[in-house]
């Protein structure tokens, strides 16, 4: 089987769409955007998913590694069915984040990049979300930001997400 293969049609034609978007000698540039798509069908990026995404965009496999390592939003192990990403840049932590990052911590038994024994919660540390007005500032599984998360807020969250 070859590489690009290890993706569903319907996530190769997603990826189409994102290197559509840039001149056709420049279709490395939907790197970000492979790789989202590849984690949203895989649940995280494997090295082999990894050299799926770089076989399909003609890159070497160590350019698309530097991605995935680089940002926050990428899994590149297996993570809970509720990924929550806290911010802990210095305008979120002034609000209050590592508190409520520390208050998760405990509420879940876990510490940053671990998940629960039950499979349901990983817990991650993150970079600025640029909600810094807003915060402290959570993003549940990449895609839903909440904001001004109070102990309270996170306690409601957690029993919702269970």
């Amino acid at each position: 089987m070859s590489a690009p293969m290890l993706l569903s049609p319907e996530s190769l034609i997603k990826i189409d769409k994102a290197i559509a978007k840039y001149p056709a000698d420049q279709k490395q540039s939907a790197v970000m955007a492979a790789l989202t798509i590849a984690q949203d069908e895989k649940g995280w990026l494997s090295h082999e998913t990894m050299d799926c995404v770089a076989s399909y965009l003609g890159m070497p496999p160590i350019a698309v590694y530097e991605v995935a390592s680089f940002y926050t939003m990428y899994d590149l192990k297996p993570v809970g069915r509720c990924k929550l990403s806290i911010c802990t840049n210095l305008p979120c932590a002034l609000l209050g984040a590592n508190v409520a990052a520390q208050h998760l911590k405990s509420k879940l038994g876990i510490g940053f990049g671990e998940t629960t024994a039950d499979g349901a919660f990983t817990l991650k540390e993150s970079e600025c979300m640029g909600a810094c007005g807003d915060a402290p500032v959570l993003i549940r599984n990449n895609k839903h930001m909440l904001c001004a998360m109070t102990a309270d807020k996170l306690d409601k969250l957690i029993e919702e997400l269970k």
